[in-house]
């Protein structure tokens, strides 16, 4: 069945395990990385410091606004740390490339991740050319999604207007706050066939033909 997206002129895109397969494993080097900083930083065994990780991730959106949040963390050393990871699994999809270059109107990645980060990520994976600007957790003054403030934050600074906005995510809770906001949402990855939010509008495994297949503004499709 053909998606119409003819109504959609924003283009979001998350980063992580959106514009690239979460089965690459890349984000479990990324996580850890972040177990190694925890350990070290609170000095907790290791299963403990996994435990404080994920409890500050599930609390706070991320494991990093855990750790301000409570300790007092300065961000920049544990964004730097946690993001140098290798990216030989990441390969580049010139489909998804076509497909992403051919959507009418602006394209921009939101990301919970660090603007260098997304910057390596995308400049790797051969995609940066294509969006206008990241929006990372620097510029969300390190609140992330699924935070209404943070939301509110990337539409007022790239005017956006949410009904003729779509939004790729592979995290079903950074999808709700769009939706209510009255963005289209679409869920990415393995899981998405399995969700039930009504706050997920389009879900797919297959980002590429899922964009390649929508009807989009201006085409005779």
């Amino acid at each position: 069945m053909m998606v119409d997206l003819t109504h959609v002129d924003t283009w979001l895109f998350d980063l992580d395990n959106t514009l690239y397969p979460a089965e690459t494993q890349f984000m479990g080097l990324i996580e850890g990385r972040m177990t190694d900083f925890v350990e070290r930083f609170t000095g907790l065994p290791r299963e403990e410091a996994r435990a404080l990780q994920k409890k500050y991730y599930l609390e706070h959106g991320t494991t990093l606004a855990g750790l301000m949040t409570y300790h007092g963390m300065d961000p920049a050393q544990f964004l730097e740390e946690v993001h140098d990871v290798s990216m030989e699994n990441l390969v580049p999809d010139q489909a998804l490339h076509d497909a992403i270059a051919v959507l009418p109107g602006r394209r921009l990645v939101f990301t919970n991740g660090s603007l260098g980060h997304a910057e390596r990520v995308l400049g790797h994976l051969g995609l940066r050319e294509l969006f206008e600007d990241v929006f990372a957790i620097e510029t969300a003054d390190y609140i992330p999604k699924p935070s209404l403030a943070t939301f509110d934050k990337i539409t007022k600074l790239h005017a956006i207007d949410p009904p003729t906005t779509a939004f790729f995510e592979d995290s079903e809770k950074n999808l709700v706050p769009a939706a209510r906001l009255g963005m289209t949402t679409v869920l990415v990855g393995a899981h998405a066939a399995a969700s039930t939010s009504e706050h997920v509008h389009h879900r797919t495994n297959d980002l590429a033909g899922f964009l390649s297949s929508a009807r989009l503004k201006g085409s005779d499709q």
